[in-house]
């Protein structure tokens, strides 16, 4: 029977990179719904097996300037309530967050870049353990507070709310675990003020995704590799 998994993009540079093949490689079809152009609706995020929730340069609360947003939050929001798989990166871990009822708002400070990432107790004993004190891209502003009945995974010193998880198979990253150091001068490019804002150099992501990007993937692709297995007992268990 064939899997389907639905990836819900914000910017067209912020895709599935490294978790692409891997839901490949597990025969499952890979679709994107263009947020902003593609209709999005309860229905079609509740029916794929896998949706993951990708980053984007807006804001939660930005629903009077882009007015898709109660929409996803909603669709996501339903798609919760399935206990179907769901993964939210950044953006998407914020969307996850206010559709379970917690707050996400701007923190006035950008935590941008190559840094490492702790891990709580429960975060050490969860998919995240290979993360452990390894350094992560960051590219927030905005934080989100812990839902109710959701488990915090990871903090860093500046944003001590960096993952959590309301249930098996649900998993909610402010880091962009997904990142392909390989492909990162479209992100550079795309975010080019934002860079010019916060006081980033561009020469300083470049070399730090040299350093760090290869540990970074291998760490990343076994993350989700434990992630897809435990998302695939989930929807055995459901069938």
């Amino acid at each position: 029977m064939t899997k389907r998994a639905l990836a819900v993009r914000h910017v067209a540079f912020e895709d599935l990179g490294l978790l692409s093949p891997l839901l490949l490689a597990r025969s499952y079809t890979v679709d994107y719904l263009e947020v902003g152009v593609d209709p999005i609706t309860p229905e079609l995020l509740s029916a794929p097996d896998v949706v993951v929730v990708l980053g984007g340069p807006i804001g939660v609360g930005d629903t009077a300037l882009y007015p898709f947003l109660p929409d996803e939050l909603t669709s996501i929001a339903t798609r919760l309530s399935t206990g179907r798989p769901t993964l939210g990166i950044c953006l998407g871990a914020q969307l996850i967050a206010a559709a379970l009822g917690a707050d996400v708002t701007p923190t006035g400070k950008k935590e941008i870049g190559y840094s490492p990432l702790g891990l709580t107790p429960a975060g050490r004993d969860s998919v995240l353990s290979p993360l452990d004190g390894v350094p992560v891209l960051h590219w927030h502003g905005d934080q989100f507070a812990i839902p109710a009945g959701s488990t915090t995974l990871a903090e860093t010193p500046g944003f001590p709310h960096q993952a959590f998880s309301p249930a098996p198979g649900t998993l909610a990253l402010q880091f962009h675990l997904e990142a392909d150091h390989t492909r990162l001068e479209p992100w550079l490019i795309g975010h080019t003020f934002e860079l010019t804002t916060a006081g980033v150099d561009p020469h300083t992501l470049r070399a730090d995704a040299a350093t760090h990007g290869p540990t970074l993937a291998r760490a990343a692709q076994t993350v989700f590799t434990t992630w897809l297995d435990e998302a695939e007992q989930v929807l055995s268990a459901s069938a």
